[in-house]
């Protein structure tokens, strides 16, 4: 038999396994978990937000990193004063433990055809895994919108 659970794991040349964290969108920090729907109901509730995108890039050999992706109203740019909103609001209506480590402005979240956030390829993209293996780009509505998360992943990668 097979033990399937949905945690991304590496499987040394020792036979050994180093989990890393989960597969699915379900976010668990400091042993608390939430499912990103939660996080979403509360930046999407801010006036300036139209749509975000929340991933949590666990271990990988160092600390968890929960990134947000912020797609704003036309006119309106990621100040500092409204990303201590952002993480404020967040900090209120869940918990201070999913308060994000980084947030950036998008133009678009990712989605499928049915408009379902891509929030496993994204993570897939920015934890490494080549583009055509991390996603079916058939099934993107809007591919574009995946090129910030590809550049985004060389500075994480160059920074580690």
């Amino acid at each position: 038999g097979v033990w399937r659970h949905g945690d991304w794991i590496k499987i040394t040349q020792r036979g050994t396994c180093i989990i890393y964290g989960r597969s699915d969108s379900t976010i668990k920090r400091h042993g608390v978990r939430i499912g990103t729907a939660e996080i979403y109901r509360a930046v999407e509730s801010i006036p300036e937000v139209l749509d975000s995108l929340v991933v949590d890039l666990e271990g990988l050999g160092g600390e968890s990193k929960m990134l947000l992706f912020v797609t704003l109203k036309p006119g309106i740019e990621l100040s500092q004063e409204l990303q201590t909103k952002i993480k404020e609001k967040i900090r209120v209506d869940t918990s201070p433990r999913f308060v994000p480590d980084e947030v950036y402005q998008i133009g678009e979240v990712p989605r499928t055809l049915n408009g379902k956030k891509l929030e496993i390829p994204v993570k897939r993209i920015l934890m490494g895994v080549p583009l055509d293996r991390a996603v079916n780009i058939g099934s993107v509505a809007n591919p574009e919108a995946l090129k910030f998360f590809l550049e985004l992943r060389s500075k994480l990668s160059a920074s580690r």
